[in-house]
Formats: structure tokens, sequence, C-alpha cells
């Protein structure tokens, strides 16, 4: 289990409620900041690694399936802490693609000889 501290990033990865009607107000993957976290004793659901979130105050429960409790935290487990994606980071990092160079053909460049030109030679006249 991961241990969180006040003022963590987190995200939501579980934001289903088996047997609740009432929206409970957190979304799976959204982020959110721990403003308090420790075990939370309920004497329905038990005791629990728990969390409250600065962008939501649960309030009193006091709903149709409500128990009383005042700003209930949420069980720690329906969140992970916020970490950095190291290896996209480092995509960003990466060497530019080389420019296309041509390359030498490796066959020698075949060339026209020059013509060759012979001087005529002198006839001498009878």
């Amino acid at each position: 289990m991961a241990i969180f501290r006040v003022g963590q990033k987190v995200v939501c990865v579980n934001d289903r409620f088996r047997n609740v009607s009432i929206d409970q107000g957190i979304r799976k993957g959204r982020i959110y900041t721990v403003r308090w976290v420790g075990h939370y004793r309920h004497y329905v659901d038990g005791d629990f690694y728990g969390i409250k979130l600065m962008e939501l105050y649960r309030g009193k429960d006091d709903g149709p399936e409500g128990y009383g409790a005042v700003d209930m935290p949420f069980r720690a487990s329906r969140f992970r802490p916020l970490v950095s994606d190291r290896i996209r980071n480092l995509l960003g990092l990466k060497a530019p693609k080389p420019k296309v160079v041509a390359k030498p053909s490796i066959v020698p460049a075949v060339r026209a000889a020059p013509p060759v030109t012979t001087p005529e030679h002198e006839t001498e006249d009878a």
C-alpha cells in the first residue's frame, strides 16, 4: 500500500461505490491533493487507512444510507500517488534525427573519354 502525505498529488483509480446511491464526488483518472491522511475508524465500515482531499469536503453523511460521519475520508486504496512519467520525460531529451546526407556511390562514375583528334598528315603532291 502506498504511503501518502499532506500536500501530495494523487490520482483516483477507483470511483465505484457498491450499495451507495449518493454521488461521492471523486472521478477515476482525476488528480486531487491530500489534505489529511491517517487511520480512521467507522462503526459500519470498520478501520481503514484513509485520506481527505482538498478539492472535496464530504460534509455530514446524513443521506438515506447516512451513518452520521462528518467529512469521512476516502479509503486510500482508491488512490495512487501521482508520479511523473520518467520515460516520457526522457523521450523529449533524445537526440534529434541526423540529417540525411547523400552517401557516396560505391560504383565509380564512368566518364566518357574525351574525343581524340589526330592532326591530319600533310600529303605531298607530285
